[in-house]
């Protein structure tokens, strides 16, 4: 069946998730014209010395794209082999060249390498992506380096940060995941042509008696795609290699979901600082209609889950490929691998779109620094108190007891009046003036070094991104 309607199952990176880019990479059509390009490619080799012609190599050329996934299809529900389904279809159309299809090979040395290219191509696409979303940061990072804001640890009132030192932190882990998959990337390898259980022996064979050996034949052919081969394979080129590509979108989709967390909190009307977009005719519920639900942010941590449970699935197939080849992995991989990619591939696209689109409430942001940065300040008051000469261990006992009853007067919907009693007590003004003590507690100044290092997470990342 290759026509798909609403009116069976289709899966939503069909159609729901995912850029057609992506969805074009993953594409029966794509995977059918790779492997043509390679078994043209393994003729031009072979014609080199003789064993094919230089007819059917033409020959071979002139139909590599015309697939035909019904015909296939149709051939494949009667042999029961995708491959030489597509072998026998490729065969019809080529009345020349089909006789010397996938001579010497084997099906894995076809459908690894072109899951190999395809790798490649999902990666680099996942890198664009990537790196869009890393741009956005790095010109959100400077606008906001100096937006002081109230920080959070344990969901409590901490003390105060940056706006921009908060997202430098979720850029410094997408600029590690970039420079991973960067890495990855560099490592994809194919199979080569190896044959059934990659000692090469039926090139061995083919190839008695003429110039060129079986390593010269797979580096001929593996380098018409620039695509390096491993050293070792079995049936397969070893499934250690999805691992450790999935890890790498796993790790991306790790960070990209403690973001989106995050925004999830902060549009939350208790902190009330930060906002996803919000379409002017968006509907956020079908029963509450003043509802503004942050749907990218949760739709970004629900694909991010999916992706997280994938690796273990990888390190099935790599643990389970026993002895030189077993195909219980086939099944998992055709829908694991492009749900990895699509599920990631949104993933990214959503966060961009929501960073492009944040709100940021100035309002809600000053509202919960003059509320609670002056508990972070009172540390600026005892270490100015201890050093002209104070008891640190009375003092911070005093600010503790001054800080419980302003704590309280919040709860009750009261002023904060910390200022206030602590700039009146003679335990405190015994070392500092009153005004001092007022002027301490302003936190806005009391955020270190951090616009400084937002900019030069910023920089390392504009750097990386050349």
């Amino acid at each position: 069946m290759t026509d798909f309607t609403h009116d069976t199952y289709i899966s939503p990176f069909s159609w729901r998730y995912g850029s057609d880019a992506m969805r074009e990479v993953w594409s029966l059509a794509n995977q059918r014209r790779l492997w043509r390009r390679l078994w043209v490619a393994l003729a031009e080799a072979q014609s080199e010395v003789g064993l094919v012609t230089a007819e059917q190599v033409a020959d071979l050329r002139v139909h590599m794209t015309e697939v035909n996934i019904p015909r296939a299809l149709e051939i494949e529900a009667e042999i029961h082999h995708d491959l030489m389904a597509e072998v026998k279809t490729y065969a019809e159309q080529c009345p020349v060249g089909g006789g010397v299809i996938h001579l010497g090979a084997t099906s894995m040395d076809i459908e690894d390498n072109a899951d190999a290219l395809r790798l490649r191509d999902a990666v680099d696409l996942i890198l664009t992506a990537l790196e869009k979303v890393l741009t956005t940061l790095a010109g959100m990072i400077e606008a906001e380096a100096d937006s002081v804001c109230m920080a959070f640890t344990h969901l409590q009132p901490a003390e105060p940060t940056t706006i921009g030192y908060r997202l430098a932190n979720y850029a410094q882990d997408l600029l590690a995941d970039l420079i991973d998959l960067r890495r990855v990337r560099g490592e994809i390898r194919g199979k080569g042509f190896k044959g059934a259980v990659g000692t090469a022996a039926s090139y061995a064979e083919l190839l008695h008696g003429t110039s060129m050996t079986p390593a010269h034949l797979e580096t001929r052919v593996m380098s018409a795609f620039g695509l390096e081969s491993f050293t070792i394979t079995h049936q397969t080129y070893p499934r250690r290699q999805d691992l450790k590509i999935v890890e790498a979108l796993s790790s991306i989709a790790m960070t990209c979901y403690r973001l989106a967390f995050d925004v999830r909190l902060l549009q939350s009307p208790p902190f009330g600082e930060w906002a996803e977009p919000f379409g002017s005719k968006q509907i956020g519920s079908s029963a509450m209609p003043f509802k503004r639900n942050p749907i990218n942010a949760e739709n970004i941590d629900s694909l991010a889950r999916y992706i997280a449970g994938l690796p273990r699935l990888f390190w099935d197939n790599a643990a389970h490929h026993l002895l030189e080849r077993t195909l219980d992995d086939s099944g998992n991989r055709r829908a694991a691998l492009p749900d990895a990619f699509l599920a990631t591939d949104e993933v990214l696209k959503r966060v961009n779109r929501v960073l492009s689109g944040l709100r940021i409430d100035r309002n809600g942001v000053a509202k919960n620094l003059s509320a609670y940065g002056t508990f972070a300040a009172t540390e600026r008051v005892l270490m100015e108190a201890a050093r002209n000469g104070g008891d640190r261990q009375e003092l911070h006992e005093v600010i503790r007891e001054n800080s419980l009853k302003a704590w309280e007067a919040l709860r009750n919907n009261q002023p904060n009046n910390l200022p206030e009693t602590l700039s009146s007590d003679l335990r405190v003004t015994a070392y500092l003036t009153p005004d001092r003590v007022r002027e301490l507690l302003d936190a806005s100044g009391h955020i270190g070094d951090a616009p400084a290092r937002a900019r030069q997470l910023a920089a390392q990342v504009r750097s990386a991104l050349g």
